[in-house]
């Protein structure tokens, strides 16, 4: 089978081919560490991580580098504000977003380069495109200069002009022109800062994505993936920077990016107050079921993220876990998922929606089959799982497991017991006033000839 990806540099869906045959160089552009992240911010997390599961079922070596941004205006003011060291701050987001994201069930990155300690490898980026002449120094900056490369605006498929047009550009007198973008700028002493050629500064936002792929992955790699967001200014003036400093040499073979989340048919934003950290999230659901939300739409595609999908999200996981509870005594087994339409529909552009589908009809597959095919049809379910970052946690901790205040699972059990008693003294009343406790405290009962399962809502 053949793995297809949409490459916004050529705007259609293509065969993915990796530069060396087997080896696959993936970089996805990680956070600027000031804040909690936001849903917004977890959607290429979660996406970019499923089509690295994806790619290390086809290749034998996939490396991915997703970094981390650690010194940026943001962290400098919001240190300011709190009176603390940047890299205190910094540090302290980094290892809050790398918590949340494991949370989500993301895989680790092969590699996480923080910019601060790639400063060396940019100041030496930003003396080969000052020596080729697509830089140039001034009043302690140094810019690129935009109109040395032929074809810069190619990704985004914009002109000079265009670009310059409604856009966020620093009208700045010691710019030759106003496109140009910062690669060094200076700072004050109580600024943080390295010494460089050009003076006290430090690097530009752009160019710490050049300067740690080149150091980690090499001068072309073959996969870039982020939100669209970042496709201008930011993709736009990475592809500018490493082409100039390597001579023309192709940067990224294919562009991937995923659309933009809305909250409840509304664009996110602070000012709207619908903004949603994955923090808040974790705290009313589970991490799988976050996960499986923002699987459920194309990632290219905006999505609308809302209270409904999540709980219809948890409803579909539910008939997941339970599907895998009714089969628990069933063995697990080798199957080979390559020639199913569940990994076919990955390999199409990552398209997720049809997957889970797919993963729906194994469910209920599950269900009716006869006790010869469930061994297959459970491993199927399971394996299927496991490319998507679903279905890994046992079935019955998955609808008893609780959190915070909710009622411990040795109370349901207790309740339970008493209520099997009661009905025993033939007291149903007590047995009927149990089953309205628990499905007050968020705890479903199902009966069955073989017992009573519980599972929380």
């Amino acid at each position: 089978m053949t793995l297809y990806v949409y490459n916004t540099q050529t705007r259609k869906k293509e065969i993915f081919e990796p530069l060396v045959p087997g080896q696959v160089k993936m970089y996805v552009c990680g956070p600027t560490v000031y804040n909690l992240v936001h849903i917004g911010n977890a959607r290429p997390v979660v996406v970019f991580d499923t089509l690295f599961r994806v790619l290390q079922s086809e290749f034998d070596q996939v490396t991915y580098a997703r970094n981390i941004t650690d010194i940026d205006d943001k962290i400098m003011k919001a240190a300011a504000e709190n009176g603390e060291p940047i890299s205190a701050l910094a540090q302290r987001y980094a290892a809050e977003f790398e918590a949340d994201m494991a949370q989500l069930n993301n895989l680790p990155p092969t590699v996480v380069p923080y910019a601060t300690e790639h400063v060396p490898q940019m100041i030496d980026m930003v003396q080969r495109l000052i020596d080729k002449g697509h830089a140039y120094e001034a009043e302690g900056h140094v810019l690129f200069a935009v109109q040395s490369m032929e074809n810069y605006g190619k990704l985004s498929n914009r002109s000079l002009e265009d670009m310059l047009d409604g856009a966020r550009v620093e009208v700045a007198p010691y710019k030759k022109y106003a496109g140009d973008f910062v690669l060094w700028k200076p700072s004050s002493e109580n600024e943080p800062g390295w010494d460089s050629p050009w003076g006290y500064g430090r690097p530009g936002w752009h160019l710490e994505c050049s300067a740690m792929i080149e150091t980690h992955l090499g001068e072309t790699i073959d996969i870039h993936g982020g939100g669209r967001d970042l496709i201008f200014p930011h993709h736009e003036n990475e592809v500018a920077q490493s082409c100039c400093a390597h001579d023309g040499k192709q940067y990224v073979r294919y562009w991937m990016h995923n659309g933009y989340i809305n909250i409840d048919g509304e664009k996110m934003s602070k000012s709207l107050g619908n903004f949603r950290t994955v923090r808040e999230l974790l705290s009313q659901y589970r991490g799988e079921v976050i996960r499986c939300a923002l699987l459920s739409a194309q990632y290219r595609s905006e999505m609308d993220f809302s209270v409904d999908l999540l709980e219809e999200t948890k409803a579909r996981l539910d008939s997941f876990y339970s599907a895998l509870r009714d089969a628990a005594e069933e063995p697990t087994i080798d199957v080979d998922i390559k020639g199913t339409a569940f990994y076919a529909a990955l390999l199409d552009d990552l398209n997720t929606p049809i997957a889970l589908a797919e993963l729906r009809q194994i469910a209920r597959e599950l269900n009716k089959a006869d006790d010869a095919d469930k061994p297959q049809l459970k491993s199927l379910l399971l394996k299927a799982g496991e490319l998507l970052g679903l279905l890994q946690q046992d079935p019955e901790q998955w609808f008893t497991g609780g959190a915070g205040d909710q009622i411990s699972a040795d109370e349901v059990e207790a309740l339970i017991a008493e209520r099997v008693q009661a009905k025993k003294d033939k007291n149903f009343a007590r047995a009927d006033e149990i089953r309205a406790e628990l499905k007050a405290q968020g705890v479903e009962l199902e009966d069955s000839r073989d017992g009573t399962k519980w599972r929380r809502e």
